[in-house]
């Protein structure tokens, strides 16, 4: 003990140590895991461009989030402050804004200046995520090599957003460069996740083959957030542009959304679902009609609440 340090003084500090043990706050190892928070939107989609009736459609059903596509940039004159204005007055938050594709085959400056300027936009408007789509390379196969160039765009557009404010999903998604879960699988192996997320579309995933509950496991460490949606198996045809599949309401299809949400429960996720359709089902359905069946399946069948 050196000899400027009496033993009063180790007898005090050591009361002291005992005291602040039993006075700190319990570490995070102490506390129990926080639970599930799953924060509901719905997607403009449904509105074919029509945005502002997205928007009063949307609030009136009652969800708090929504989100728009990059056509409203130029439905409201590039002004992001009318659109935070007006979400405002509707008490809406804008979730996402869907930038369109990256392509690998496409000039790279040109491409990151585009979305870069999208997730100003978004930023600005009150947003949160830029979402982007790999575009499926036109009139060549694909090789593994694009998987690895997928990746690394996402790396350099992700560092633009985050330097915006705003943080980048990759949508998987049919008929497109990240389609099937092992694309995805490829493609995020060459993702910094500092810089790029998966924006789980758990439709689409089924549609590809995969298991959507698994995905959410998997990727429990680099899920930004997830559109919700519903699907059927059909057989191609011409009116169904010759896919096997068609988007219906929530609980009109085959995708387990039971299983999505004890997924969820599961590794305590807390974000955004972001319900989504490409358009209603029943030509005779409205827009609005469609998002409350929706909302109700989310209701009375998942039992949540918006």
């Amino acid at each position: 003990m050196p000899a400027n340090f009496s033993r009063r003084g180790f007898i005090a500090a050591v009361g002291a140590a005992a005291a602040g043990s039993l006075l700190r706050a319990p570490s995070f190892a102490d506390a129990a895991p926080a639970p599930a928070e799953i924060r509901w939107g719905y997607a403009a989609i449904t509105w074919g461009g029509d945005d502002r009736q997205a928007i009063d459609d949307i609030a009136a059903v009652g969800f708090p989030g929504i989100q728009l596509r990059a056509n409203a940039i130029a439905e409201f004159s590039g002004s992001a402050q009318a659109v935070r204005d007006l979400l405002d007055q509707r008490g809406l938050k804008m979730v996402a804004l869907s930038s369109g594709d990256l392509d690998v085959d496409a000039p790279e400056d040109a491409q990151l200046t585009l979305h870069a300027g999208h997730a100003k936009f978004l930023h600005d408007a009150g947003g949160q995520y830029l979402q982007v789509i790999g575009a499926l390379p036109k009139n060549r196969v694909v090789t593994d090599d694009d998987y690895k160039s997928m990746g690394r765009l996402l790396n350099d557009l992700g560092k633009r957003t985050a330097d915006i404010g705003v943080q980048l999903g990759f949508h998987n998604h049919m008929s497109s460069l990240g389609q099937a879960p092992g694309e995805v699988d490829k493609i995020f192996d060459a993702v910094d996740p500092r810089y790029a997320k998966l924006e789980l579309d758990v439709a689409h995933y089924w549609a590809a083959g995969g298991d959507s509950a698994k995905a959410i496991e998997q990727y429990r460490d680099r899920l930004l957030f997830l559109h919700i949606k519903d699907a059927v198996d059909q057989v191609p045809s011409q009116d169904n542009g010759g896919h096997a599949y068609r988007f219906v309401e929530l609980g009109q299809g085959k995708v387990d959304l039971p299983a999505v949400f004890a997924a969820l429960q599961e590794i305590q996720f807390r974000g955004w679902a972001v319900i989504e359709l490409d358009g209603p089902t029943d030509p005779s359905r409205t827009p609005k009609q469609s998002a409350e069946i929706s909302k109700a399946y989310v209701e009375q069948k998942l039992g949540y609440s918006i």
